[in-house]
């Protein structure tokens, strides 16, 4: 995976995290956060730190080499960790879903990438379980079973992380935080509810 192949090829160079960070313009603890996939470069740094490394974006990746599957790739399925990208705002229009504020990718273990994105999670509605800043992995689906965590645009408004609940002809837009209203949408208004996907597992903010 991406942060072995980081750190084994830094070693043969013979560059420190400290070196590393320098010469491609980034603080040690970047480099640090790479190597214990706590996040991941944007895609103009990976191909930089692949250069600098001689490698290929593909080989620092570990695409293409043939290896037996490990212990973790046999519990996850035997899923590679794919590249996903990570957005800040996602908003509807035109009957589409438009992407906003791109900030890089992260690495998950999914069986088909192009249908997912993180989005960085904005305010405190979802507290306590899910704090500012923490990242959600969103599958694309136009639908939602009741109770799901999904990612849902209300009119011309930003997307929202919510739980989802169907009750008759209404669909209430629940948070976690007791602080915060639900929103209960029925009548005409479900036709400006546009659902981005289900939320499959967040990940604490870096």
């Amino acid at each position: 995976m991406f942060q072995e192949r980081l750190k084994e090829l830094r070693k043969e160079k013979g560059y420190s995290q400290k070196v590393l960070a320098a010469r491609l313009g980034v603080s040690q603890q970047a480099v640090g956060k790479w190597e214990t996939g706590r996040s991941s470069p944007d895609p103009a740094t990976l191909a930089r730190l692949a250069a600098l490394l001689e490698s290929s974006v593909d080989s620092l990746l570990g695409i293409g080499a043939v290896e037996q599957p490990s212990a973790v790739q046999r519990f996850f399925g035997g899923y590679e960790e794919s590249p996903i990208p990570v957005v800040g705002t996602v908003r509807a229009g035109y009957g589409a879903l438009a992407f906003e504020e791109d900030y890089g990718v992260e690495y998950a273990r999914v069986k088909d990438p192009s249908n997912y994105f993180y989005l960085v999670v904005k305010g405190d509605s979802m507290e306590p379980r899910i704090q500012d800043g923490d990242l959600a992995l969103v599958h694309r689906q136009p639908t939602l079973e009741n109770g799901d965590l999904g990612v849902m645009v209300f009119g011309e408004g930003e997307g929202t992380l919510k739980k989802f609940i169907q009750r008759g002809n209404a669909v209430i837009l629940q948070p976690f935080n007791p602080r915060y209203e639900a929103k209960v949408i029925r009548g005409e208004e479900l036709d400006q509810l546009f659902i981005a996907g289900k939320v499959v597992e967040t990940k604490a903010k870096w």
